[in-house]
């Protein structure tokens, strides 16, 4: 095993480390160094338990003991060990979740492989709170969604609090980056999907009429909180579902939507 203890900041071999705190940068630097930040044990652990392969482990040193059998299974990898100051200057925060790691992003898979056999499909239009896109996965893998897509302008799913949201759902859940939005939905209604888009539209229907149907193949549209789904989108999908509301209040947080949509719109036998 391949032990390096840190005694600068500038330690240049832990750039992947640096400034983790700077969303800007990071959303830049993590997909076009082909990378991601695993944080804390068990994400990293589940990371690794999905096959994605890791660049680094990062740690302070009085979590050694609990991760020796995953330095063991991967000894060519490098472990840096510093302490609680000195992590906390390289990554902008104080690290209380254990280790973290750097991990290799897994190739992309393409959309018709990813649609293979899908029966429910999730699809995020710029949805760009990160908590948000974490707890839909989230929600995803515990309700039965086969696969994720996420328009051009979403939020990673694979960015670091994403992740920590999901608890390493996001390695569970198929998903894909789409490039023609809302354009691939057509792709997705080649495949035999009817489009439902979550939106508050005059001729929307009741979530539970919806799930009456039981369309064998359905991808739900979710979009953005604030100004909602953008109309191109609308006209692509071939209908728009709610879900009906008490009390005045006129919508859930999408996160929360997601989750009551997910459960009521899964197949059944």
């Amino acid at each position: 095993m391949t032990f390096h203890y840190l005694e600068s900041a500038d330690d240049p071999r832990v750039t992947d480390y640096t400034t983790l705190t700077d969303v800007h940068l990071r959303k830049l630097r993590e997909p076009e160094e082909g990378m991601y930040i695993a944080e804390s044990s068990r994400v990293l652990r589940r990371a690794l338990a999905a096959g994605h392969q890791p660049r680094s482990f990062f740690l302070a040193e009085k979590w050694l003991e609990d991760l020796q059998d995953v330095f063991q299974a991967y000894p060519d990898v490098p472990v840096f060990i510093g302490k609680a100051s000195l992590l906390e200057e390289i990554t902008g925060f104080h690290l209380h979740r254990g280790a973290m790691a750097a991990m290799h992003r897994p190739a992309a898979v393409p959309l018709e492989v990813l649609l293979a056999g899908a029966q429910r499909v999730a699809v995020l239009e710029d949805i760009v709170d990160h908590t948000n896109v974490g707890a839909i996965f989230r929600s995803a893998a515990a309700l039965g969604v086969d696969a994720v897509l996420v328009s051009p302008r979403c939020g990673d799913p694979l960015y670091r609090r994403s992740v920590r949201v999901s608890m390493g759902t996001v390695f569970q859940v198929p998903w894909a980056r789409l490039e023609s939005w809302p354009g691939d939905l057509f792709r997705l209604k080649e495949q035999g999907f009817t489009v439902a888009a979550m939106e508050l539209t005059e001729d929307a229907l009741d979530l539970d009429d919806l799930a009456a149907k039981q369309f064998p193949k359905l991808a739900l549209v979710l979009g953005t909180e604030g100004p909602g789904m953008s109309r191109d989108t609308l006209a692509a999908a071939d209908l728009a579902v709610k879900i009906p509301m008490r009390a005045g209040v006129d919508s859930l947080n999408v996160a929360a939507a997601s989750a009551v949509a997910f459960w009521e719109l899964r197949p059944r036998d």
